[in-house]
């Protein structure tokens, strides 16, 4: 994963921010993933290089908050690009 990543999620604002825009491609691998039944773990190591087994609390962490980010974009976050403002 060449873009930084935050252990503790992304930022959790009510509008599109810069780290979702820079993590849009993630999201969806994210989203397809989940959509496919592809177990968690298969999809932190393969999206975000991270082995789930050397650190599976930080795996886990990190998939589940950036796939809540994901779901939030496709149920609230795309409005806020429509609209053409983002924070």
């Amino acid at each position: 994963m060449s873009k930084p990543l935050r252990d503790d999620g992304p930022p959790l604002t009510d509008r599109v921010n810069d780290y979702d825009e820079a993590h849009f491609s993630t999201y969806l691998r994210l989203l397809d993933a989940d959509a496919e039944g592809a177990d968690w773990r298969e999809a932190v190591q393969i999206i975000f290089g991270i082995d789930p087994d050397a650190d599976p609390d930080r795996a886990r962490r990190i998939h589940e908050t950036h796939l809540a980010r994901a779901r939030w974009m496709t149920k609230e976050g795309y409005r806020h690009l429509l609209d053409g403002r983002t924070q």
